[in-house]
């Protein structure tokens, strides 16, 4: 007896397959009906018997694209129609959005092997894809997914890859980005004036690369800047022209092997590098090995990748150095270049040529960038083969956006038990990042198809988020404004992505957040949940001489750390040994720093790392965002254990941090001789064992307390902090819990601001 069925799928469901996957299953088992992708993800329609009908059931889960996630599927009785056949149908527009959009994924070995085919008639075809791979995000302009959907709609297909699209035996049975060189986007070599450079591009390129020449290469969600990275002066040039003298440099490696030439590998870190996602894994350099030293200067690790286009793949080939820097072409401030015409005029000082394709790029997109850290991925940067992926909730978060941060700014939607974190946007300080900030939120919404109530944001009165908020609220006027504290968004973020209800102990070090004081917070252990939270201890708070400019120059940190914790008289004879070409600038601001009317009071990890990085010599003056505390990081052994300093905790509601003891001993240990490293390993164990003290006094006090414990902010990218602190207070019979799916940093602040905003309205 003939049965129907209607199967509604939900989850990673377009963009990877799924359609040809259901149609090959049908046919194999004698169903008859159609699938077709809606606004839902993807509906089928399905008449057999009963035993065939819950044979394909099972195997639409079990034999799913390796692509796919399947997050819901719903089954109803259906009537059967007498259909005679299974067909793939068009996609239906309307309705809500509930789909989720695909991510870009790494070039398949079935299209690489194909492309390098003599035979086949893809042959070195720089933008060969399937069903399983290629781009998606970056090319999609509107849901459902559909070829007409996306930039590829400029691009008629051809005979052969209309017969392909159509065959349901063939891997490339609807996929929406196929293309071969009769009817799809070409490649073409132009130098800095536009002018076409004659010969195959890709070849030239890779012998302008072998030549010591800086290549501008249009990629997946952007232009990266490209050189030989083995060789000294042709990273020094690009360092020279881009105007960026210390920032480490990503590497993209022609293989495994040639990554393990130039970096330690674990086997968890291979598979990393070579997954769909290919992000940039941050690794240990080798000692003797063939990356020039501009790469990463000073640093002990430094980022590498594999080719994850064809192109890329072709480069190599063709004969490029195995190991290239390929870096985000940008400049100081401003976003990823990703339009050719604004790539040509803004890169034309800083590359020799440029190898440029035609199929536009709707979506920029940063390379994500991550790091193994205890067995754990670390995300330095989510971005490129995890967005626009969602979250799962714990709770309904329907209609909560969160704006994110001032710096590395990420913003995130809720729709249902989902929450979608945007692309990597970057610091907001300048129009254009706003203005792309403003587009990719703009096609989120219209994807997402949520209707707003509720915009998180953080309470700083400075950031550009709060005009994006009122920008927001005029547009959408019934819209709920909620004001969420930067440490307890970045603990409920924690809390959130480990499904945790609360209430728990959070332990957030970062750089800099507006504290409900007026201060500057960034050293803090926290105790609530989503709807609240009571400050338990914090750092004893110190002037930041000049605001800002003591962040770009810690040496005006550690002046503002000593004079208040040491006294203008001793804190001046140490600084002057310790700095004397500032000898007639240190008084003047310490005259400053004793006018508290004046400065911005702080206790920030970030500060405190910056502080101890000047006073040992590494970084007076930073290179760049967050290189002191990096450059002391590095100088530890993240798998060694240190004798910690001495400290002081002034109790009280909240108790206060002091690190006058250690900062006392840290100088007196570096004028006595002592090796760096072995200071940094202890002023790192100072901060483990005092936050330690922290937690064991607070349970003392309250033994009824939760004994959950959330890390959160940006200090926890440092190895040892994150391994130790959780090995310490899992010892103290502590539940802990890191970050795993979001930045520990401000990437994944958003999260936190959702979670926040919707539980306090339901408390409401």
């Amino acid at each position: 007896m003939v049965e129907g069925r209607r199967i509604t799928v939900r989850g990673r469901v377009q963009g990877v397959g799924f359609r040809p996957h259901v149609a090959r299953l049908a046919r194999r088992l004698g169903i008859r009906g159609g699938v077709q992708n809606t606004m839902d993800g993807v509906l089928i329609r399905a008449e057999g018997t009963q035993e065939a009908l819950e044979a394909f059931i099972r195997a639409i889960v079990a034999e799913a694209p390796k692509a796919a996630r399947i997050d819901a599927m719903e089954v109803a009785p259906d009537r059967p129609e007498g259909a005679l056949d299974f067909r793939i149908l068009p996609s239906r527009a309307a309705g809500r959005s509930t789909s989720v959009i695909p991510v870009d994924t790494a070039v398949c070995e079935a299209c690489l092997a194909e492309m390098r085919d003599p035979h086949d008639r893809r042959y070195r075809y720089p933008f060969i894809t399937c069903t399983q791979c290629g781009p998606r995000y970056t090319v999609i302009e509107a849901l459902p997914y559909d070829r007409e959907q996306t930039v590829m709609r400029a691009f008629s297909l051809c005979p052969d890859c209309a017969r392909e699209y159509g065959d349901a035996e063939d891997r490339r049975y609807h996929a929406e980005t196929i293309a071969c060189p009769a009817c799809g986007p070409a490649v073409r070599l132009i130098d800095a004036g536009g002018r076409p450079i004659p010969g195959d591009p890709i070849a030239q390129a890779s012998a302008l690369l072998r030549a010591g020449k800086i290549v501008a290469v249009k990629g997946l969600g952007g232009y990266h800047l490209a050189c030989d990275a083995t060789r000294e002066e042709a990273v020094f040039e690009l360092r020279r022209r881009k105007r960026r003298p210390r920032k480490p440099l990503a590497v993209m490696a022609a293989s495994v092997e040639a990554a393990r030439g130039a970096v330690r590998l674990s086997p968890e870190e291979e598979a990393l590098l070579a997954s769909p996602a290919a992000p940039i894994v941050v690794a240990e350099r080798r000692d003797g090995g063939p990356l020039a030293p501009s790469v990463a200067p000073g640093l002990r690790t430094v980022g590498v990748m594999l080719p994850y286009t064809p192109l890329h793949h072709l480069l190599f080939d063709a004969g490029a150095p195995a190991l290239l820097v390929m870096t985000s072409a940008n400049l100081s401030g401003l976003p990823i270049f990703y339009r050719d015409e604004e790539a040509l005029e803004g890169l034309r000082e800083i590359a020799d040529a440029f190898l440029v394709h035609d199929r536009p790029i709707a979506h920029p997109l940063d390379d994500s960038v991550v790091r193994l850290v205890g067995g754990d991925i670390d995300f330095l940067r989510r971005s490129r083969g995890y967005v626009p992926d969602p979250l799962p909730s714990p709770f309904d978060v329907d209609g909560v956006v969160g704006l994110g941060a001032e710096e590395n700014n990420a913003f995130a939607f809720g729709r249902g038990t989902q929450l979608f974190v945007g692309p990597h946007i970057g610091d907001m300080e300048t129009v254009e990042v706003e203005e792309r900030y403003i587009r990719e939120f703009e096609h989120f919404h219209r994807w997402l198809g949520v209707d707003l109530n509720i915009i998180a944001m953080d309470r700083h009165p400075l950031f550009a988020t709060r005009r994006i908020a009122e920008r927001l609220k005029a547009a959408f006027p019934d819209v709920e404004i909620v004001e969420v504290q930067h440490h307890h968004a970045h603990m409920a973020a924690c809390m959130g992505e480990n499904g945790l209800e609360g209430p728990a102990f959070g332990i957030i070090l970062d750089g800099t957040g507006y504290g409900t004081d007026g201060a500057i917070w960034g050293f803090e252990v926290l105790y609530g949940s989503y709807d609240g939270f009571r400050r338990v201890a914090h750092l004893r708070y110190t002037p930041l001489p000049g605001g800002d400019k003591a962040v770009r120059e810690p040496w005006r940190n550690a002046l503002g750390m000593l004079v208040r914790l040491f006294g203008r008289e001793e804190a001046l004879r140490l600084l002057e040994a310790r700095f004397p070409e500032r000898r007639t600038a240190l008084p003047i601001l310490a005259s400053l720093v004793e006018r508290r009317e004046l400065v911005a009071e702080a206790g920030t990890c970030g500060r405190l790392f910056d502080a101890a990085s000047a006073l040992l010599g590494l970084a007076e003056v930073a290179g760049y965002d967050g290189e002191p505390a990096i450059l002391l990081s590095e100088r530890v052994d993240a798998d060694a254990e240190y004798a910690p300093y001495a400290f002081a905790i002034e109790e009280g509601d909240p108790m206060v941090i002091d690190m006058t003891p250690m900062l006392r001993a840290l100088l007196h240990e570096y004028g006595e001789g002592r090796p760096i490293e072995a200071i940094a390993g202890r002023f790192h164990a100072t901060i483990v064992a005092s936050l330690v003290e922290v937690i064991r006094r607070a349970r003392m006090r309250h033994p009824a307390w939760s004994r959950d414990v959330v890390l959160s902010g940006g200090s926890f990218h440092n190895p040892y902090l994150r391994v130790h602190l959780r090995r310490a207070l899992r010892a103290l019979g502590m539940n802990v819990y890191t970050h795993r799916l979001l930045p520990p940093g401000d990437g994944g602040l958003a999260a936190g601001q959702i979670w926040v905003a919707a539980r306090t309205k339901r408390a409401r």
